[in-house]
């Protein structure tokens, strides 16, 4: 076998088998024409067929050049009408915004959100007002107001005297007899 009938893809599962079905194909375009009348047209009818052929991709060419030129056109106008392409852009997106928006899609998942959002502020509300209530339950507990009463002793202990308007704690070490100004900015 000569390594031009080989298939040519070493993954494939026909590696170095010839294939019945392959048959040359033209490279050069201008050898299509020349190829043999397909099975099943006569001579005529293949001929009326490239005919057409040829007349539609002519017309695809023109229709190619009146857009190019439509486009032009409109390039043009947009420009002296001082329409940017980011105006455009804007525009597009707020439309697009607006179509997400507007969509089944995004109306369930809003709806859904809220609903799940309702959920979770009425389960906080829950969860606050049982938090108040066992705080209110625990501040009239025994043990609270017992231990109210030994900070409120040792408050009174420690700021003494003050609560009369009477300073009677000793001044502090590295005080002295220094005042504070009475204008001071504090």
């Amino acid at each position: 076998m000569d390594s031009a009938s080989q298939d040519i893809n070493l993954n494939s599962p026909n590696k170095g088998v010839l294939s019945d079905f392959m048959t040359d194909v033209p490279v050069d375009p201008g050898v299509v024409h020349r190829t043999p009348v397909v099975e099943g047209l006569t001579e005529g009818e293949e001929e009326e067929l490239r005919a057409e052929l040829a007349k539609v991709e002519e017309e695809i060419v023109t229709l190619r050049q009146v857009l190019a030129a439509k486009e032009r056109h409109c390039g043009e106008l947009k420009r002296r009408l001082g329409l940017s392409t980011l105006g455009e852009l804007k525009q597009n997106l707020s439309r697009s915004w607006h179509d997400v928006q507007v969509s089944t899609a995004y109306k369930k998942t809003q709806e859904t959100l809220s609903q799940a959002g309702q959920k979770t502020s009425a389960a906080l509300s829950t969860m606050g007002s049982a938090i108040s209530r066992k705080l209110g339950d625990m501040r009239n507990s025994a043990t609270f107001k017992s231990f109210e009463d030994r900070v409120g002793t040792i408050k009174s202990k420690v700021v003494g005297g003050r609560e009369n308007g009477s300073d009677n704690l000793p001044p502090s070490p590295g005080s002295g007899d220094q005042t504070l100004p009475d204008h001071a900015p504090f």
